[in-house]
C-alpha cells in the first residue's frame, strides 16, 4: 500500500505480534465486508466456498437500499421485498381512518391496485470506486491542524462526489472505511416510483411487540413488499433473488446484504466511557419520555392510536436498541477487555520512539475532544440536533432556512432535496404535533432553565402555549407555500412571515455555532486522531480485518445456528406451530394477537413451516430488511433483528450467543398462498409467472 508515508510501515515487531493476536478473527464470522473486500480466501478455507465475481455482482445488483435500512429485489418485474417495520412509514403515509394499512394490512390482486408511495426512494448501488490517494493527498499535508484536516476532507470529498455524479448521472458517496485509511466512492441508481404491493397486518408483522423486541425465540412475519416503477411501468431487471425451496438446515452457510448503519469497534477506550456516561444516559432519557407522551395520546381513541403507532414503534424499537448498547458498556468485562487492548497497544507504541513521535498522542488527544464535547453536549443536541423542537414543522423550516443558505454551493443536491420537501405528506394533525413540540421545549426547560436561548423562546409563556402558537400558526402544511419558499432562496425566507420559519431562523445561528465548534473541537480532533490509531492496526492487517460499519452496502455471512441461554438449548428455527402455541397461552391477548383471519385459516397451514430462524451473520441496525441467501445466492430469508445478546457487538464481536434473526421465506409463501389468497403473488416470487 504505497500510499502511506513510508515511516507508517516501520512498525516494531512487538507491536506486529501482538496487535495480530488482538485482532486477527481466526475462527470467527466477524465482519460487514465492503463488496469490493470481500475475504475470499476465508470462505474457501472454512467452508469451501468459492466466492465469484459473477456471485457478488449478481447479490449486489439485487441488493436495494430502503431509506436507512435494506430490502432486495425478488422478481424480474421489479418486485422489493423487505420488513415491514421498513417499510412501515410508507404504509402508514398511506393509510386513512377509513382504510388503516398498517392494522389491517393490504394486497393487490391487481397491478392497477398498486398503491404509489409518497416520498420513498430506493437507490442500487452500481459500483465502487477508490479514492484513497486523492482524499489523502489533499488532508496528509505537513503542518496541517486538525480542523484544516476535516475541512480539506469535507472539500474534496464534496468535488469527488460532485464530479462523480455530473459524470454519471448517479448518487454519489464517498464512505470512509477503517476510520480515514481508506475512501471509497459509492455510485447508486435510485429509483422514485416505488407502490405497495403486500402488507401483512400489524398483529402478525410485529407478534410479541415490544415484549419480544430483540428476543428469541420469534415468531414474526415481518415483512412488506413494493414495486419498483420506470418511466411508468413495473422496472425490468435481470438482477433479482430467485427463491429457495429447500428447507434450511443447522449449519447451513448463509449470506446476508445489506447496509448496517454503524458500529464502533476501533473507538478508543474513551470513546467508549462517553457513550456509556454522557451521550447513552441522554438517549434512553429521551426515548423513555417520548415514548410515555406517545402512549398517552394513543390512549386518547382509535384514530389517535392510529397516528401515534409508526411513531411508538420508532420510539420503543429505538430504546431498546440504544438500552442495549448501553448495557454492553456496563459490562465491566467488556471494558475491561477493551481498556486491556488498548493499553498493550499503546505501550508498544510507547517504547518505540519513532512510534510514539507518529502514534502516542492520539488517544490523549481523542480524549480531551471527549472532555470537550461533554462542556457542551445539551446544547448540541437541544439546537444543532433539534431535540428542543420535536416536530415534522420545525424540521421542514429548518431545511427551508439551510437549503436556501446553501443554494449556490450546493446545486443539484439542494434542487433535489427540495423536490422531495414540496411533496405532499399525507395528514399530519395538528395535536399530535403540539403534544410532541410541548414535550420538546419543556425537556429544554427543565435541562437548561437558565440558558439564554431557553428564555428567548419561552419568555412568559408556557411550553404549551409556545408549540400551540407555533403549530397552528405555520403555512409549513401548504406544499404550495414551501415551493414558493424554497424558488424563492434567502430573500422569501427572511421577508417570510410565518412562525416556524422565524423560528428556525433565530435558532440556526445559535446551533451553526455549536456545529462548528463541534466541528472543530470534536469531530476534527476524532477524523484526525481516529485515523492514526486505526492505521496503526489498518498497516498491520490491512483489509483482513473488517471496518466499522458506514450504513453503505456490506456482506456477512454465518451459520445457521441455535444457541445455548442459561443452559437451556435453543433452537435455530421457529415453527407456525410455536406462533400459534405462543398466542394461545396469552389467551390471544395483545401483544400476541392474531389477525382474525390467521385464526380462521389455521387449520390450511402446515404448522411445520419455519417462521424465523437465526444465524451467526454479523449484523447491526440498518440490516433490517437485508436479503438472507444461500451458496446459491438464493432467498432463504430477510433479516429483521437481532437477539438481545447481539447489541453489545456493537462494540464487541461474539458469536457465542449473539444472533441475527430472520423470517423465513417458507413462511411468507405458505401465507400467500393459504391464508391471503395470494397465488399469483407467490407464484412471481417463486417464479412461476414472468409477470403477474
Amino acid at each position: 500500500m504505497n500510499r502511506f508515508r513510508s515511516n507508517h510501515l516501520k512498525l516494531s515487531l512487538s507491536l506486529l505480534a501482538l496487535v495480530i493476536w488482538l485482532i486477527l478473527p481466526l475462527a470467527a464470522d466477524e465482519g460487514m465486508w465492503p463488496y469490493n473486500l470481500i475475504p475470499k480466501d476465508y470462505l474457501a478455507k472454512k467452508y469451501n466456498f468459492k466466492v465469484t465475481d459473477d456471485w457478488l455482482n449478481h447479490l449486489r445488483q439485487a441488493s436495494v437500499r430502503f431509506g436507512g435500512a435494506s430490502a432486495s429485489f425478488v422478481s424480474p418485474d421489479g418486485l422489493v421485498l423487505t420488513n415491514h417495520h421498513v417499510g412501515r412509514g410508507a404504509i402508514q403515509n398511506l393509510s386513512t381512518p377509513e382504510k388503516d394499512l398498517i392494522k389491517n394490512g393490504f394486497y393487490a390482486r391487481t397491478r392497477d391496485e398498486e398503491l404509489k408511495c409518497r416520498g420513498v426512494v430506493l437507490s442500487v448501488l452500481q459500483g465502487i470506486e477508490d479514492v484513497t490517494d486523492r482524499v489523502l493527498a489533499a488532508v496528509e499535508k505537513p503542518g496541517m491542524s486538525a480542523q484544516e484536516i476535516m475541512a480539506a476532507r469535507e472539500k474534496v470529498i464534496a468535488e469527488i462526489q460532485k464530479e462523480a455524479s455530473e459524470k454519471t448521472g448517479l448518487s454519489c458517496q464517498v464512505v470512509s472505511l477503517y476510520s480515514g485509511s481508506m475512501y471509497n466512492l459509492y455510485k447508486y441508481k435510485t429509483y422514485n416510483d416505488v407502490r405497495l404491493v403486500f402488507a401483512v397486518e400489524n398483529d402478525i408483522a410485529f407478534f410479541g411487540g415490544d415484549q419480544d423486541n430483540f428476543t428469541y425465540p420469534r415468531y414474526d412475519l415481518d415483512i412488506s413488499i413494493f414495486r419498483v416503477y420506470e418511466n411508468g411501468q413495473p422496472l425490468k431487471t435481470k438482477d433479482y433473488l430467485k427463491w429457495s425451496t429447500t428447507p434450511l438446515k443447522e449449519g447451513d452457510l448463509v449470506f446476508c446484504s445489506g447496509n448496517p448503519g454503524s458500529t464502533g469497534r476501533l473507538l478508543t477506550y474513551d470513546q467508549l466511557l462517553f457513550l456509556r456516561d454522557v451521550s447513552y444516559p441522554f438517549s434512553i432519557e429521551n426515548l423513555k419520555r417520548r415514548q410515555a407522551i406517545l402512549h398517552e395520546y394513543a390512549s386518547r381513541g382509535p384514530e389517535q392510536e392510529r397516528i401515534a403507532r409508526n411513531t411508538i414503534f420508532g420510539i420503543e424499537n429505538s430504546l431498546k436498541a440504544t438500552t442495549g448498547y448501553q448495557s454492553g458498556l456496563l459490562d465491566k468485562n467488556l471494558m475491561a477487555k477493551k481498556q486491556a487492548e488498548e493499553q498493550q497497544i499503546r505501550q508498544a507504541v510507547a517504547a518505540n520512539p519513532e512510534l510514539s513521535k507518529e502514534y502516542g498522542q492520539a488517544w490523549d488527544e481523542i480524549a480531551q475532544a471527549q472532555k470537550e464535547f461533554a462542556s457542551f453536549f445539551k446544547q448540541y443536541q437541544f439546537f444543532e440536533r433539534g431535540n428542543a423542537f420535536n416536530t415534522v414543522y420545525f424540521n421542514l423550516a429548518r431545511s427551508l432556512v439551510r437549503m436556501a443558505s446553501m443554494r449556490d454551493s450546493q446545486g443539484r443536491a439542494t434542487a433535489a432535496g427540495g423536490g422531495r420537501m414540496m411533496g405532499e405528506m399525507g395528514p399530519i394533525p395538528d395535536d399530535f404535533e403540539i403534544l410532541k413540540l410541548t414535550d420538546s421545549l419543556k425537556q429544554l426547560k427543565e435541562q437548561l432553565p437558565d440558558q439564554q436561548e431557553t428564555r428567548w423562546l419561552l419568555g412568559c409563556q408556557s411550553p404549551e402555549e409556545v408549540a400551540r402558537a407555533l403549530i397552528t400558526e405555520t403555512k409549513l402544511k401548504d406544499p404550495e407555500y414551501r415551493k414558493k419558499l424554497m424558488e424563492g432562496g434567502s430573500e422569501a425566507i427572511y421577508l417570510s412571515d410565518d412562525p416556524m420559519i422565524k423560528l428556525a431562523l433565530m435558532i440556526d445561528p445559535i446551533s451553526r455555532g455549536l456545529r462548528e465548534r463541534y466541528e472543530n473541537k470534536v469531530r476534527a480532533v476524532e477524523v484526525k486522531n481516529g485515523t492514526l490509531v486505526a492505521r496503526a492496526l489498518f498497516r498491520l492487517k490491512g483489509t483482513s480485518i473488517p471496518p466499522d460499519a458506514t450504513g453503505s452496502l456490506r456482506l456477512s455471512f454465518g451459520q445457521v445456528k441455535g444457541y445455548v441461554e442459561n443452559g437451556k438449548k435453543i433452537p435455530f428455527k421457529t415453527t407456525l406451530a410455536g406462533l400459534y402455541e405462543k398466542a394461545q397461552k396469552s389467551n390471544y391477548q395483545p401483544p400476541y394477537s392474531l389477525p382474525e383471519i390467521w385464526l380462521k385459516k389455521k387449520s390450511t397451514l402446515n404448522l411445520n413451516t419455519p417462521i424465523n430462524f437465526v444465524a451467526t451473520i454479523d449484523s447491526i441496525g440498518g440490516n433490517s430488511g437485508s436479503p438472507v441467501v444461500n451458496r446459491k445466492g438464493e432467498f432463504v430469508g430477510t433479516l429483521f433483528d437481532g437477539n438481545i445478546q447481539s447489541l453489545p457487538t456493537r462494540f464487541v464481536y461474539e458469536e457465542k450467543v449473539a444472533r441475527s434473526v430472520m423470517v423465513d421465506g417458507q413462511a411468507l409463501i405458505e401465507a400467500l398462498l393459504k391464508i391471503y389468497d395470494a397465488k399469483p403473488l407467490a407464484d412471481e416470487l417463486l417464479g412461476k409467472l414472468p409477470t403477474r
